[in-house]
């Protein structure tokens, strides 16, 4: 990220002022939960992403910093949603939002920072960048459902599994991009490019992600180890494992994603069946061939500090620990 952060870091705090502002309300507690989950620690990779792709396409004007703050307002929007629906406990090191204000106060601030996103997209007034973010919210929406019906589903495939990361994850960070080229005035070869770097970043994140739910420590990964076991969730190493274990295996995985609550032990004996047939070190490879992906697609761009910046956190995504 040092690249990165030594192009916009003065841009990323500008974002996070615009954080505040955008926050306004009359509504005590909108403010006090949106600050909470703000202010958390997030990396800030999609605004960091809207920033980077504007500045590549030649962009110097101001309206960049709004515009990456409203991406941002949509990823916390998602990200209270999902706690709720996962039943989170932890977001980044800390409790979630859910656990200290109760569902309905997260539902419902996160309903508000979906709609002050499009009232903040409609006062930018660019239909191009409206119809982007648009889309965007509609797949992930879609992507939340394919998941809950993928939910404990020991045959999902891989291809059907990427399907739900394209949507859930993948699909803000390539309308992050998009909208920077769109910033940029870019040519549509050049706009499509920077969405698919986006798309492929995301796809390598959410891999990681994968890996982290085996291997991190609760520090390391900001949220509880195994919680996608627990909650059904049947991510790629796992899909992996599962095309190659025996059938006394697969029922043995089967019996364990059906509890409602997952002992130390259950998660010991699936983790013991992934690191056998390299679940973990699959999804890895997985993760850099999407980063090799993202580095061709920069390709097309004049080699200069902001294309290395980019590069450089594609790699980022595959070296980081939360």
């Amino acid at each position: 990220m040092d690249a990165a952060l030594a192009l916009i870091g003065e841009d990323l705090k500008n974002v996070e002022l615009q954080f505040k502002k955008d926050l306004q309300s009359d509504v005590p507690l909108i403010r006090k939960v949106g600050e909470y989950v703000l202010s958390s620690g997030g990396k800030r990779i999609r605004p960091a992403l809207v920033l980077l792709a504007a500045k590549l396409c030649g962009y110097g004007g101001d309206r960049s910093v709004p515009l990456a703050s409203v991406v941002e307002f949509i990823h916390t929007a998602t990200l209270l949603h999902d706690d709720v629906v996962d039943n989170a406990n932890l977001r980044r090191g800390q409790a979630s939002a859910n656990t200290l204000w109760g569902n309905e106060a997260s539902v419902l601030v996160g309903d508000f920072l979906f709609s002050k996103s499009f009232s903040l997209m409609v006062a930018d007034g660019d239909l191009n960048i409206l119809k982007v973010l648009a889309d965007a919210t509609t797949i992930i929406a879609e992507g939340e459902v394919l998941q809950l019906v993928c939910t404990s589903d020991l045959d999902i495939t891989i291809e059907r599994y990427i399907d739900v990361v394209r949507s859930k994850t993948a699909i803000l960070l390539s309308a992050a991009c998009e909208v920077g080229a769109i910033l940029g005035g870019a040519v549509p070869e050049l706009r499509q490019a920077l969405a698919d770097y986006g798309m492929d970043l995301g796809i390598a994140f959410q891999l990681m992600d994968d890996t982290l739910d085996y291997t991190a420590s609760e520090e390391q990964f900001g949220k509880s180890i195994g919680h996608d076991l627990e909650e059904g969730k049947i991510t790629l190493p796992l899909i992996h494992t599962l095309k190659l274990c025996s059938e006394e295996e697969r029922d043995l995985v089967a019996s364990v994603v059906e509890k409602e609550l997952l002992s130390d032990e259950d998660f010991e004996q699936v983790l013991a069946l992934v690191q056998r047939y390299g679940g973990i070190e699959h999804t890895i490879e997985s993760a850099r061939e999407h980063v090799t992906l993202c580095k061709g697609h920069l390709a097309k761009f004049p080699a200069g500090p902001v294309r290395e910046a980019l590069a450089e956190l594609a790699d980022y995504v595959v070296t980081r620990v939360k």
